[in-house]
């Protein structure tokens, strides 16, 4: 018998996995970790379209034509709905952070996650696995590194270490690795790999310690499967403090090595032997970035003090400058600085430090925010939010501050996508989940707004933007004295900002309490002979009282000061009363966004 000269046909795929999951085509089964789900008919046909075209937009048109032409008299957008909810609540996915389907307004569903497609002729045993536990890794946190110095003053070494790791790793494009913020709630705590691995969405964590002794420091990492337990990976690391950054990426790569992830040229030269740091410098800094994290007004100027210090000690250093411009940022947006001081000296920084380090992303993202509040610049500032996410993947302020970038422009969809793409980053920010919150206020979306912020103030009671951006929510759907009671919180939660006091304020105007309004505008006239009161806050209150002339004037001289929150007056529902002014087209037009 003569061999055939015709190919084999190509293996048919029997089983598309991702994650802990597997779908199986040939049985009509979605598995996870081989336990069957009980999900049939539409939903599975939905699942088997959006997989077999994983990372391209699916539209409801196409999914319509291909599961639905036969049954003319069904509801589609109602079946299809409901498809997707029933494949969310399988998945345990969001939409809100989605990290299996995705939703694109008006078009339809995006499948982000990692498919593998596997034939019917391999068997199961071909694909990765560490013990009887297959493992596929795409998303990663690196829990607090335990501090072995025994010296509580230590604390911010340990940290920074922590922070410094994520940074690294999150330059990784296949790797979705957890923020700082969220991370850094585990610290101490008594939970389980698993339970923590499920809270944060991960497939695998990393854990270790740090210890420093005179200029030598070691550390030992193990990467561990989450859902399982088990170790894959365990090193010992022991380097001169002056290679501390060059140890950074090291450990990335080998990280990226243990999970099977190739890296990019791009990604090596980002990971690559960096020049050695200063240690006085660098030890300023990680006590800079611990401060910085507190995020408070007063956390914030002790940070920049040390970042300048950082400076001081290594004129060359642009870490120390990239972290400059983020202290100068935030108290521009905190209105402890005046626009006019804060934000040129937020460029300047950020511009030392890309001209020192090129490749950093940070520099990238304070630039945006810049151009973004205070230069009105929309396209630059999505530009270099842009070039943010290009040199870091992972980089989750730049994802963070593009989404409120596209709420101010009124591309709401778009911003909900970032703000999404950031809290899978950092899904216990406390600051991200009220900022998507506020994008659905300034949507008119009021009852998605009430939600987030309630989930925000869950995450921390005290944080005083989550408690007046609950009041605003109250203000417009009409309950004043439920507004007033959360504003008078959040005054406190505060420390007295100005910020708050002007929301007050305008919250007792609203409520034609015009007493107490008039005396918040005294109160706020004594605090601006000791701190910058921004002209919006006051002229917002006048907006309150309905004296409309008063509130122009000071919207004027918020424009001539160029104060961050003109940049919301496109979408700003507490403006409402304004825009059929003539003069408030002017102000559009003078911000860019008429």
């Amino acid at each position: 018998m003569t061999k055939s000269n015709v190919p084999n046909p190509a293996p048919a795929t029997r089983l598309l996995r991702f994650g802990v999951f597997e779908l199986d085509l040939r049985a009509g089964e979605l598995r996870k970790r081989g336990v069957k789900l009980r999900v049939r008919g539409q939903p599975l046909q939905v699942l088997e379209i959006l997989m077999r075209r994983a990372g391209d937009v699916v539209t409801r048109e196409e999914l319509r034509q291909q599961i639905w032409t036969a049954d003319t008299f069904v509801d589609f957008e109602h079946s299809l709905h409901n498809a997707i909810a029933r494949l969310r609540d399988n998945l345990g996915d969001s939409a809100e952070a989605p990290r299996y389907i995705q939703t694109l307004p008006r078009r339809g569903y995006r499948f982000v996650a990692h498919v593998e497609e596997v034939s019917s002729e391999l068997s199961a045993a071909q694909s990765p696995r560490t013990g009887d536990v297959a493992v596929q890794i795409r998303a990663l946190a690196v829990l607090p590194l335990a501090d072995l110095s025994g010296d509580p003053a230590q604390g911010y070494f340990a940290d920074g270490m922590t922070e410094a790791l994520i940074t690294s790793l999150a330059k990784i494009g296949k790797l979705r690795v957890i923020s700082r913020t969220s991370a850094m709630q585990y610290k101490g705590a008594r939970k389980s790999l698993p339970r923590i691995a499920r809270e944060l969405n991960v497939d695998a964590v990393l854990e270790g310690s740090v210890l420093r002794s005179g200029e030598r420091i070691r550390i030992t990492a193990q990467l561990i499967h989450a859902t399982s337990d088990q170790h894959l990976w365990a090193e010992s690391y022991e380097r001169d403090f002056h290679d501390i950054l060059s140890l950074q990426g090291e450990i990335a790569r080998q990280v990226a090595s243990e999970v099977s992830i190739i890296l990019t040229p791009e990604e090596h030269a980002r990971l690559g032997s960096p020049r050695p740091v200063d240690p006085t410098a660098h030890e300023l800094y990680l006590k800079a970035r611990y401060h910085w994290n507190r995020r408070t007004e007063e956390s914030v100027k002790k940070a920049l003090t040390f970042f300048r210090r950082a400076i001081e000690n290594d004129p060359t250093y642009a870490q120390g400058y990239a972290g400059s411009a983020d202290c100068y940022n935030i108290l521009g947006y905190y209105n402890a600085l005046s626009p006019r001081e804060a934000y040129p000296q937020a460029k300047a920084s950020a511009s030392k430090a890309l001209e020192l380090d090129p490749l950093l992303a940070e520099p990238y993202a304070a630039l945006g925010v810049v151009a973004r509040d205070y230069e009105w610049d929309w396209c630059a500032a999505e530009q270099e939010f842009q070039r943010a996410i290009d040199l870091n993947p992972g980089c989750v302020d730049a994802y963070h501050w593009r989404g409120t970038l596209f709420s101010m422009q009124g591309r709401h969809a778009e911003a909900r996508e970032d703000k999404a793409r950031a809290l899978s980053l950092d899904p216990l920010s406390v600051v991200i989940r009220s900022d998507l919150a506020r994008i659905f206020y300034f949507a008119r979306d009021y009852e998605l707004a009430f939600e987030h912020y309630r989930t925000a103030l869950d995450l921390d009671p005290h944080f005083f933007f989550a408690r007046l951006g609950l009041a605003q929510v109250y203000q417009q759907k009409g309950s004043l004295k439920r507004a007033i009671a959360e504003l008078k919180t959040g005054v406190e939660s505060s420390d007295g900002s100005t910020f708050a006091v002007a929301r007050l304020a305008h919250g007792h105007a609203l409520a034609g309490e015009r007493e107490k309004a008039r005396a918040a505008l005294k109160r706020l006239k004594v605090l601006s002979e000791k701190k910058y009161v921004s002209p919006y806050d006051v002229a917002l209150v006048h907006v309150g009282l309905q004296q409309i002339d008063q509130a122009f004037a000071w919207l004027q001289t918020a424009l001539e000061e160029r104060s961050v929150w003109l940049g919301y007056l496109k979408v700003e529902p507490q403006l409402d009363a304004l825009r059929s002014d003539p003069r408030f087209e002017e102000l559009l037009g003078s911000v860019g966004l008429r």
